[in-house]
């Protein structure tokens, strides 16, 4: 039988909030408002066994950012029990305790002890965390004195030297370049292989796919699915939630998107693609008054916030009249170049003499692409090629 390194048991989490000033009559002042209960987690129950690396992803306000909470120990569960089984160490927030007086040596023994590991452990470690943070140039130099990269590998690295039964893992994977995030991967690999249970707690759903052998999918504090790191992420696109609220105030408002739709080739309304595959969007809006000069774009973001690609109606110099009423826009992409991973869709409008910014929808939805084409890079470029045979002038 498996040994439980952690257990969640019907947790829940409530907060009690501010409501709205209630009026006590015509022409009264406001009595004090009444406060609300608001569920942040309900009911939650599950548990990992020892080794087993777990990854927990949902929408904004799913639940996310109060189990780290609960599983970190900084607030209590007002319902239900939580089981540690064996030391749990958190990385999160990495260096943003480091004192700026003090030298990257000091601050390598102050956050060591700060995370639990005692003078011995960090002096017999020191070497290894100064060199996979490649700092050691700058390790008897103040901290404020570091650029913020530098501060944040160094943070990093302290962290990945524990030697914790249980790691929590927040947004730690994103810090330094390219080849020091591929380090944290591979600590991370080694620390698994060395039987170290993971809680991987993430937007990034790229990392959560390489990392985790099971994904927990939260929405509005309740687990919804639990299963394969690709199923799961594929139900997250599919249940992303589409936001009728504008950010911008309803004052400003003269349009509003009605919905944003992607389509396969066949017809069929999906969020899964492939590389490669052939695309169509369509943005349905709705206009209080005719609106000159308008246009409509679909932005796409990685799942680290990096916006990679944009389709716009002017992106051609073409502008149109959104005329009063409800009207669709319909994209169409022959190969979509967007590698594998998950992308959060942002749409917007614009009109106007000066082109206002009517409306804009913030991630409204998820789209999941799979690998289809075997080739690197951020993006794939649709390309031709042919062999040429003997000398050829250009």
């Amino acid at each position: 039988m498996a040994i439980i390194d952690l257990r969640l048991d019907s947790v829940s989490k409530f907060y009690r909030i501010q409501g709205p000033p209630r009026p006590k009559g015509f022409l009264s002042t406001f009595a004090r408002a009444k406060k609300e209960e608001f569920g942040a987690i309900q009911n939650v129950s599950f548990e990992v066994p020892r080794g087993e690396s777990l990854g927990i992803i949902g929408h904004n306000g799913a639940g996310k950012s109060t189990i780290l909470k609960l599983l970190s120990g900084i607030t209590m569960p007002s319902k239900g029990q939580i089981f540690i089984n064996g030391r749990l160490a958190a990385l999160l927030e990495v260096g943003s305790g480091f004192h700026p007086d003090l030298t990257g040596r000091e601050n390598t023994y102050l956050s060591g002890s700060i995370l639990g590991m005692r003078r011995k452990e960090i002096t017999k470690q020191l070497d290894s965390i100064i060199d996979f943070a490649g700092v050691r140039q700058f390790i008897d130099v103040p901290a404020k004195q570091y650029s913020s990269g530098m501060g944040v590998r160094l943070g990093f690295s302290i962290a990945a030297h524990l030697n914790p039964d249980i790691l929590l893992l927040d947004e730690v994977l994103a810090v330094g370049d390219r080849a020091f995030q591929e380090r944290c991967y591979e600590r991370i690999g080694e620390l698994h292989r060395q039987g170290v249970t993971l809680i991987f707690i993430s937007h990034d759903l790229t990392a959560v796919r390489r990392i985790c052998q099971r994904v927990i999918l939260l929405q509005k504090g309740k687990i919804v699915h639990t299963g394969d790191p690709d199923e799961v992420i594929r139900k997250y696109t599919e249940t992303a939630m589409f936001h009728q609220k504008s950010r911008l105030t309803d004052e400003l408002r003269s349009a509003e998107i009605l919905d944003v739709a992607f389509f396969k080739e066949n017809g069929v309304r999906s969020a899964t693609f492939h590389t490669g595959d052939s695309v169509r969007v369509r943005v349905k809006y709705a206009v209080n008054e005719d609106v000159p000069k308008g246009s409509v774009s679909v932005l796409f973001y990685r799942s680290d916030a990096t916006l990679i690609a944009q389709w716009s109606t002017s992106s051609d110099g073409t502008l149109f009249t959104m005329k009063r009423g409800v009207g669709t826009v319909e994209f169409s992409c022959d190969e979509l170049g967007l590698q594998p991973g998950v992308y959060q869709i942002d749409a917007t409008l614009e009109g106007g003499e000066t082109r206002n910014q009517l409306e804009w929808q913030s991630s409204c939805m998820s789209i999941n692409v799979e690998d289809a084409k075997p080739v690197r890079g951020a993006v794939y470029m649709p390309h031709r090629w042919r062999h040429v045979d003997g000398q050829q002038e250009y």
